[in-house]
């Protein structure tokens, strides 16, 4: 079957955590990226970081096959950069159609003021190929000589894993709040963020599948422009120890607490069934790398399970740290493992 990582907020929320933590753990024989290299994942594991922002996360595990859905968007350069830096080169393949961005998507992008000082975008090149490729002008990646020897039909791959009994993880990008059609428009990316959207650029349907795990960190984070409801101070931020940056820009993050409004729409726009809560240890400063929730401090325990409370779904993992063993797994715990 098929299971679905989605980031509940405004991106940021850990998604390359939770997934490399189920690329070792998940049983996955197959992991599957959508989305495009305006969006970063750190990945840590082992003592060693990665900032990567094309291939699955879940490439930590040699024995997962990793691919790039059709509508996904790439620049040849990036991936192979992340390619070679994560030794996955023998086990990697995209999808003819995947959209290939150039140097000339990205000098377009950079040019366009609104885009770059009104959105905020990060000038990646993404919304500008998105709009080519709505046009049927961009470039796919069956198009260009040096991606040949990985090509291949992912959906189809898809499902061929999936009719022989494993497990497939779709990797999402970004937020629900980011989403294209679901966001506070015009301060959106320029796609559909939701599990629907992650669904259509795998290219499967939505039969096979069977979890769809919405992440959320213990507090909300936006980049760039466009309303957060509740946003702290940049002063109280820090104070907090809430300050992050982006991962692509290195741009600061603006911070705001857990939010459950949105956490309960975000949960019915994606049909989640599972929630994923990283970063307990930037609320609750005891709860740093527990892998085990009985040893959680009672105050961290009492937050987590108010929170399942109100969102009515199931609290299954739990992230206490960068590494992405520092996850507590609750479904492992209830079977008694």
């Amino acid at each position: 079957m098929l299971d679905i990582l989605v980031g509940g907020f405004y991106g940021d929320e850990g998604k390359g955590k939770i997934a490399s933590y189920l690329g070792l753990n998940g049983g996955y024989s197959l992991a599957v990226r959508t989305g495009s290299i305006n969006a970063g994942h750190t990945v840590s594991y082992g003592g060693k970081t990665w900032k990567i922002r094309i291939i699955p996360s879940a490439f930590v595990n040699p024995k997962v096959k990793l691919a790039l859905g059709p509508g996904a968007l790439t620049s040849v350069e990036q991936l192979m950069k992340e390619l070679n830096e994560t030794g996955s080169t023998d086990r990697f393949m995209i999808d003819p159609h995947v959209g290939i961005i150039t140097q000339t998507e990205v000098e377009e992008e950079r040019k366009d003021e609104y885009l770059m000082k009104v959105i905020g975008s990060t000038g990646q090149g993404v919304g500008t190929s998105e709009a080519k490729r709505v046009l049927r002008k961009l470039k796919l990646a069956k198009d260009f000589k040096d991606l040949e020897k990985y090509i291949s039909n992912v959906p189809e791959s898809v499902l061929e894993f999936i009719e022989r009994g494993e497990r497939v993880l779709g990797e999402g990008t970004q937020g629900t709040y980011l989403s294209l059609y679901h966001g506070e428009y015009p301060f959106v990316t320029s796609r559909n963020t939701t599990s629907g959207g992650v669904l259509s650029e795998i290219g499967v349907g939505p039969k096979y599948v069977d979890q769809i795990i919405i992440i959320f960190k213990s507090f909300v984070t936006r980049v760039g422009e466009g309303y957060l409801e509740n946003e702290l101070p940049k002063e109280k931020a820090e104070e907090m120890g809430l300050v992050e940056r982006g991962t692509v820009t290195g741009r600061m993050r603006r911070a705001a607490p857990f939010n459950l409004t949105l956490a309960k729409r975000a949960i019915q726009i994606n049909s989640a069934t599972q929630v994923a809560i990283t970063k307990l240890d930037a609320l609750f400063k005891d709860a740093k790398g527990v892998r085990e929730y009985s040893k959680l401090p009672g105050e961290a325990k009492r937050w987590v399970e108010n929170v399942e409370n109100e969102l009515g779904v199931p609290v299954t993992l739990i992230g206490t740290g960068e590494d992405a063993l520092d996850t507590i797994d609750l479904r492992k715990e209830k079977m008694g493992d």
